[in-house]
């Protein structure tokens, strides 16, 4: 049976991609350079999940990725999700806008944007459960 291990971003600065995903409740669970210091990744993981994010920053590049329009979001479940986007306000991390649902009696959800302009999606629910 196969299982999903990891999903790849390209970046441009370490530490303020590192930064934002801490914000989210990630940590930093290891480093990897590439070639000759041609790249580096940084494995990201939430608590008791493993290295589930992988941000690949190309050294020397500047200019930002195109996204494309392919690329939809990545999904975190949180508890609370009113109480998770006070916390991240008072960083500095805000909503592209307030909470809803997509049907009634669904999660509430909404999103939000990292510094590379990846979406996030936030979905209230019992992390626990999945």
């Amino acid at each position: 049976m196969a299982s999903l291990i990891h999903t790849c971003y390209r970046i441009l600065d370490i530490d303020r991609s590192v930064s934002f995903y801490e914000k989210l409740g990630f940590e930093e669970v290891g480093r990897m350079t590439i070639g000759d210091n041609e790249a580096i990744n940084v494995f990201m993981g939430l608590k008791d999940d493993g290295p589930r994010l992988e941000l690949t920053c190309n050294v020397g590049r500047t200019e930002p990725y195109e996204i494309g329009t392919g690329y939809g979001h990545i999904a975190i479940m949180i508890p609370d999700i009113d109480a998770a986007l006070a916390g991240l306000s008072d960083l500095g991390i805000e909503p592209e806008k307030p909470p809803y649902t997509v049907s009634e009696g669904g999660s509430r959800l909404c999103f939000v944007r990292d510094p590379d302009d990846y979406r996030i999606e936030l979905i209230e629910g019992d992390p626990g459960a999945n």
